[in-house]
This record gives C-alpha cells, structure tokens and sequence, in this order.
C-alpha cells in the first residue's frame, strides 16, 4: 500500500512527503521497521495540529519540516512499530530502538517534531512512559464484532425503533438501484477502475479538498493491491451509479472513499455501511473501520472508540504548552465519547 503511493507520484518531495522509512537490522537482517516521511506541511494526516503548527510560528520557531509516522491520506489504525515475529520482551527494544533513529534524523534535519499517527493502544502506552512523548488520544466511529452471525441477528440487538430505521434504509437503498455487489481486486474491470477515479474526484471537488492520490493508484487496486481491495458498487440500467472502495487486511476492513453520479435515497449508508458491516459478518471479519468524523455512523452501529497518537516536540516551552492542551482535550474527548455512546442504537443491557 505504501509503495503504491510512492509509485503513482502521490508521495514524493515534491507533494511535502519524502519516505525516510526508518529500519532496525541485526546481523544483516531487518527485525523492525517503521514508515516514516519528512513533512513540509500537516495535509492529509486526519490527526491535526494545525494550531500547534500556528503557535510555533508565531513564537518564531518554524514547524516545518517535521518527522511523521504514518499512512498517508489514510486515517487507519494499526502498528506504526512494525516488529515481525518479535517476542513480548523485544518488543519495547525494538521500538526504542526505532524512536532512537527517529530523535537521530529530526536532529540531522533539524525537523521541530515528530508524530505517530493512529497506532496502536499498546505502542502509544509503552512509548508515552518517557515524558518528553505525549500521548494523544482522539476518536473514531468503528465496528467491532459482537457475538451474533448475520445481519439480521445484529439488527436483533438494535433498539425497535433504529432496527426500523435501518430496514428502511436497506429497502430504500434497493429500490433505488438495479444490483449491489462486493467486488475483490481481481474482479474489477476497466470500467470500474475509470469510475472509482471519476468519483473520487468528483467528490474532492465537490468538498473543496484536494485530490491526493493519482490515477496510478487507482490502477494498481486490480494489480498489486487486488487481494486486499473490495468495492461496494451499485448498478442502473447496466452503469455503475456508486461505488464504496475499501481494504481488507488480515480480519479488518477498512472503509476509504464514496462516489455516485446522482442522489440516491440512502444509498450512502448501504454502500458505506450496511453493505460492508454485513461482508464482515458474512466472511469473520472482527473490525470494520469506517474512516474519519461522522457522528451520523452511531445510529448505524458504529461506535466512538478511541485513537492514539504520540508526539513530540523539539522546543520545552512549545512541548510543554501542548502537553497541557492534550490534558484539557482527553477530558473533552472522554465525555464526547461517553455521550455518543449513550446515543447509540443498542438495547439497554
């Protein structure tokens, strides 16, 4: 995936991303690795520090370049600390060792920080017991597996008024379209591959954001990244009228980007919702990731669930002045997530 981008242009200097992908060897092989990009600005990241970036500046101590661990363009959970098969006891030396060559390179590059985005809850509390390394914690709306088999059984633990809404939705979505279908890589054809890139930039353009990624990107979802693409599409009148691309890796699945070419009555939620909570029920999926913001998602199941991110900045002073905006910002997020959680379609108990 990461190569992907580099290989359509997306990441590269010259778009404010150069790949410095930080290695551990020992006898001649690699036994950690973790990607890494010299930053010139904080776009495309979905975890911001915009205003810690303005207070830098207005203090006089340029932001940019900055260090950043991440996948980019892509708000996804995972380990940023890539360790193989390394046992419980290496575990906390090999990120060490890791964060060691990061700290080297921001000193060689004089970058005013480095950040590690949506990594792990494991990592982010190994790491944060050096207090020079803040931990950051936001949230995201995500799907996680209860014990139930189909979709039907997981409508069963909604509430009797949101299971309507949801069979609603679904009819809706259905009667609007011809087909839905979930395509693999393998399977997508060059019409699917022209649409996927007609929609995803129609829709940047439609939100005033900038379309990242390439055409090139697009090509290679039937090629090097096929075993783990899956697309959500809807047919009318034999033309593809919305897509929904996601990634499955391992037991999760990811959700990416949307497209359509008109207004279809809940045709949103089904391609971007049911459809794919309903292929993890089907194929043993435990996680379902639907990407960024949308506090629409808890009524569809999907439930605020914390994301951790580490940090750390160069300058005491600037250090500091985030640390304790962190401090007030966890009690924020902890009584936002309390609150949605109240809000969601579940039966009491």
């Amino acid at each position: 995936f990461l190569n992907a981008l580099e290989d359509c242009g997306a990441v590269k200097p010259e778009t404010g991303w150069q790949p410095v992908h930080m290695i551990v060897e020992q006898a001649g092989k690699a036994v950690a690795a973790c990607p890494l990009y010299i930053k010139g600005h904080s776009y495309g990241e979905y975890i911001f520090d915009w205003g810690w970036a303005e207070a830098s500046e207005r203090a006089g101590l340029p932001y940019y370049p900055k260090l950043l661990s991440a996948v980019p363009f892509t708000p996804a959970t995972g380990n940023r600390f890539l360790l193989g098969g390394a046992s419980d006891s290496d575990k906390a030396i090999l990120r060490e060792a890791l964060w060691s060559g990061m700290k080297g390179l921001a000193s060689s590059i004089k970058a005013s920080s480095i950040h590690v985005l949506f990594g792990t809850e494991d990592e982010a509390l190994q790491l944060s017991q050096s207090p020079e390394r803040l931990h950051r914690v936001t949230h995201q709306f995500h799907w996680t597996r209860p014990d139930v088999n189909n979709f039907e059984e997981w409508l069963g633990l909604f509430r009797s008024k949101d299971r309507k809404k949801i069979r609603r939705e679904r009819l809706k979505a259905a009667s609007e379209v011809d087909t839905i279908s979930v395509l693999s890589g393998e399977s997508l054809t060059d019409a699917h591959i022209n649409t996927l890139w007609s929609y995803y930039r129609n829709t940047c353009a439609r939100k005033w954001g900038e379309a990242y990624l390439k055409r090139g990107f697009f090509d290679s979802l039937r090629t090097t990244l096929a075993s783990m693409t899956r697309v959500f599409v809807a047919e009318k009148n034999d033309e593809i009228v919305a897509t929904s691309l996601c990634f499955q890796r391992g037991k999760h699945l990811y959700g990416r980007y949307w497209g359509c070419n008109d207004l279809y009555d809940s045709l949103h939620f089904e391609l971007c919702y049911h459809q794919p909570i309903e292929y993890c029920l089907q194929h043993g999926l435990t996680r379902f990731e639907a990407g960024a913001q949308g506090m629409h998602k808890v009524k569809r199941g999907l439930m605020p669930t914390e994301i951790h991110s580490l940090h750390w900045l160069a300058h005491p002073g600037l250090s500091e002045a985030v640390a304790d905006s962190l401090t007030h910002e966890k009690v924020r997020i902890d009584a936002e997530i309390a609150i949605l959680s109240e809000r969601g379609p579940f039966r009491r108990g």
